[in-house]
């Protein structure tokens, strides 16, 4: 049995937060455990809550559509929300939803140690950069202990103001270049003690 395929059935019996009471299905996260990427969302919407799966809905179409635009597909990637049930209503996740969750998204992210965490939104954003806003914040990228922390608009946003679509297809385009100067930015890195902004 591999350790995501372990964790998830420990993510699956998690009651560590009133969500366990009213979900449908726990939505781990899904890729390859050996995924460059690693993007973070928010929280599982309806048909999330249904499938077990992330990003299945208008905003999972819209995500695949970003993906196309660098030449991959989802499988390729690594998906996972800040919490891993459905909030009744499609309320927003509270503080301590995201933080009895919290744990599981750092062992996902121990285990697949990707080479770039992209944040989507708002909330997965406040767990890297909790003083900032995502209308300043997103597209520009940052890297810390060899790893890339890039936050952009969560894919809904573009489903809600369509002005937005541009902007995060754009800022989606940034991210090849990005991955192709991990190596050569991390030595300024390690040299500075510093996380670089690039």
């Amino acid at each position: 049995m591999s350790a995501l395929t372990e964790l998830y059935q420990q993510i699956t019996h998690c009651h560590n937060c009133k969500l366990a009471e009213t979900r449908n299905k726990v939505v781990p996260g899904e890729g390859p455990e050996n995924a460059t990427m690693f993007f973070i969302g928010e929280a599982p919407g309806w048909n999330e809550d249904q499938q077990g799966r992330p990003f299945v809905g208008q905003a999972g179409a819209f995500l695949e559509h970003l993906l196309s635009l660098i030449n991959l597909t989802r499988d390729q990637i690594y998906i996972a929300n800040a919490i891993k049930c459905h909030p009744p209503q499609n309320r927003d996740p509270l503080p301590t939803e995201i933080q009895s969750c919290q744990k599981w998204l750092d062992l996902q992210i121990d285990i697949i140690k990707p080479k770039m965490i992209i944040t989507l939104g708002r909330y997965s954003l406040a767990r890297y950069f909790p003083k900032e806003t995502i209308g300043k914040a997103h597209g520009k990228a940052r890297i810390q202990d060899g790893t890339i922390y890039y936050p952009m608009y969560h894919p809904a946003a573009a489903l809600h103001q369509n002005r937005l679509r541009e902007t995060i297809e754009a800022d989606m385009l940034k991210i090849p270049g990005l991955l192709a100067q991990i190596e050569k930015i991390a030595e300024v890195t390690k040299e500075t003690q510093q996380p670089t902004l690039f």
